[in-house]
């Protein structure tokens, strides 16, 4: 349906604007009368119809809602219903105060379907960019459950929890990138274009170089003639790899190398153990059921081995096992996760021990990540010091040998 930007007059005479989904021109001016506005302009919002389409088409263009953003927007809703706003004039308040033309529209559309008789949890199931298939299922049951603020206020709290947990990751691996990217142009420069104008010199003495320079020198020379070759391999891996990457049995296979890798391995199942008890624990406290809480739980699991392995706890506990014994059967989950969901299960506490179990993880995600980046700072350091090294001495002992030919 067409998208219609408008500016007009409410009932109180205040000027008002948005966006609002109509048929046609007319339709959109039809609306907006039994609305009580008075609609001054009213224009169909092209680019936006143009961006939904081609989103539609290729969902990996979807530009999605920054975690942090989508955060606070929660809680502000969570705030305003909370402190007896209704629903519409909550969007309306959160509409209008949005700094992003993209947040605002998207808002307003919202609204205009709110108004038209349908729940948020649809209304916002339009816009897969902004809100997932948890955050729609947890408002629906929300709604259902009649506490919809208190499952934003969850969710709010969940968001932030998640985009503190990539921070994290992110900030942990950012010094090391930058260092890698930094030395690599540096070594890049001097073996393309130091070392060929050293070469010329050492070149017209007719003397005998060194292993190590006529090792640096050949790398050179290999580098400078054929970088075109190295460029377009270096693409085609990367092309390659992306294309089995984005296969069903080329990404589990890759996840399933990344489970076995012996530091690494062992702190992607930390992360995904947290974001797993995490997500269960506040869709289970929301209202959600065990089964469409897993299959919301399976959506944000990265790990397809691990993914795989949610799904099969799902189908056993249709047939009446308990989430930790069939968990158990993977041997990919760690084995406290698992022994805390038995408590919370013989106990009837399981969402407080999925809590406790999320924040333990957490925890130590945290220290992996930051003893990996300790560990890498030092070891790159080295092998840069290594190169640096290996490069002056390649440059060096020429011009010793011909300091005592001199001589």
């Amino acid at each position: 349906m067409p998208v219609y930007g408008y500016r007009g007059l409410a009932a109180d005479g205040r000027s008002v604007s948005g966006v609002i989904d109509a048929d046609s021109a007319r339709g959109a001016r039809g609306k907006l009368r039994g609305l009580g506005i008075f609609p001054t302009d009213v224009n169909e919002e092209i680019a936006v119809a143009r961006r939904r389409s081609l989103s539609e088409r290729m969902p990996g263009l979807r530009r999605k809602m920054p975690a942090g953003d989508l955060a606070m927007l929660t809680r502000q809703l969570g705030s305003l219903l909370g402190g007896g706003v209704p629903l519409l004039d909550a969007l309306t308040v959160l509409s209008d105060q949005a700094l992003k033309p993209p947040v605002k529209k998207m808002l307003s559309q919202v609204r205009e379907r709110v108004r038209e008789g349908i729940s948020l949890a649809d209304a916002m199931k339009e816009h897969p960019e902004s809100f997932s298939d948890l955050y729609v299922h947890m408002v629906r049951a929300g709604e259902q459950a009649g506490a919809l603020e208190v499952v934003l206020e969850r969710l709010a709290d969940y968001g932030e929890a998640q985009a503190e947990l990539v921070r994290k990751v992110r900030g942990a691996l950012t010094y090391p990138f930058i260092m890698m990217l930094v030395g690599t142009a540096i070594m890049g420069f001097l073996v393309t274009y130091v070392i060929p104008q050293v070469a010329t010199i050492f070149s017209q003495t007719n003397q005998a170089l060194p292993i190590t320079t006529q090792v640096l020198v050949g790398f050179s020379d290999f580098l400078t003639t054929y970088w075109w070759l190295i460029v377009g391999g270096i693409a085609g891996l990367i092309a390659a790899f992306s294309y089995w990457l984005s296969t069903a049995r080329g990404r589990y296979q890759w996840d399933t190398w990344v489970l076995r890798l012996p530091y690494i391995g062992n702190t992607v199942t930390k992360i995904v153990a947290a974001r797993f008890a995490r997500t269960l624990a506040t869709l289970l406290s929301s209202g959600v059921q065990v089964l469409p809480a897993l299959d919301a739980v399976k959506l944000i699991i990265t790990n397809k081995r691990m993914a795989e392995a949610v799904q099969e706890s799902r189908d056993s506990i249709r047939e009446g096992s308990g989430i930790g014994q069939t968990l158990a059967r993977s041997r990919l989950f760690p084995p406290m996760l698992i022994e805390m969901i038995r408590v919370g299960e013989r106990s009837g506490e399981l969402e407080p021990m999925l809590e406790k179990a999320a924040a333990a993880y957490e925890r130590e995600v945290a220290a992996s990540l930051a003893q990996m980046t300790t560990l890498l700072e030092p070891l790159m350091t080295i092998m840069m010091a290594g190169m640096i090294v290996f490069m002056i001495l390649a440059v060096l002992m020429p011009i010793f040998q011909l300091n005592q030919l001199m001589q």
